[in-house]
C-alpha cells in the first residue's frame, strides 16, 4: 500500500509540474487562443489539488466510519 501511495504522489507531482509549465507557456504566448488556454490552466492548477485534497479527506472519513463499525460489531 505504501508503494502505491508513493507512485500516486509522484504522478500527482508530474501532473502539477505539467500544469505549471503549460501555464507559463500560455502566459508567454501572444496568440488569442492561448489566453483561453491560460485561463483553463490556471483554473486547473487551483482546482485539481483542491479536488485531490477533498477526495482524500472524504476517503479518510468514510474509512474511519467503517473501521468504527467493525470495532463495534466485534464487541
Amino acid at each position: 500500500m505504501k508503494k502505491t501511495k508513493q507512485i500516486l504522489a509522484l504522478i500527482g507531482v508530474v501532473i502539477l509540474i505539467g500544469l505549471y509549465v503549460s501555464t507559463l507557456v500560455c502566459a508567454l504566448s501572444s496568440s488569442e487562443n492561448f489566453m483561453n488556454m491560460l485561463m483553463v490552466s490556471i483554473y486547473a492548477t487551483v482546482i485539481i489539488p483542491a479536488l485531490i485534497w477533498a477526495y482524500t479527506f472524504i476517503y479518510r472519513l468514510v474509512r474511519k466510519d467503517s473501521d468504527d463499525e467493525k470495532k463495534d460489531s466485534m464487541k
